[in-house]
């Protein structure tokens, strides 16, 4: 299960090399990756640019198992994977940070 931190107004989820800051007090989301050892440049967005977030399943091409992602969804249709989580894990991943950001389930 991812590691999710939270406090009424900041929400911090890090998963692998994924970290996501939610901040209602400023209003955005900051996303931070590595790539083996390189960090990627943080990408910042308003958190009323986030138009969904969902688990997306697919099946692995060589086990034939089934994986879950929890995807984050922007207005601008960039799509970020988050985590990669057993299936009931992501879902209460996908819970927590919809609850958090005003989605409606």
């Amino acid at each position: 299960m991812a590691n999710i931190q939270s406090t009424p107004s900041r929400l911090i989820l890090k998963d692998g090399s994924t970290t996501i800051t939610f901040d209602k007090a400023v209003g955005s989301a900051t996303l931070q990756q590595r790539i083996l050892l390189w960090s990627r440049k943080p990408v910042e967005f308003p958190l009323d640019e986030i138009d969904d977030i969902a688990v997306k399943s697919e099946q692995d091409g060589l086990s034939g198992a089934p994986i879950y992602h929890t995807v984050l969804h922007r207005r601008s249709g960039e799509v970020t994977v988050l985590t990669t989580e057993e299936a009931k894990d992501a879902e209460a991943t996908v819970h927590t940070l919809r609850d958090f950001v005003g989605l409606a389930h």
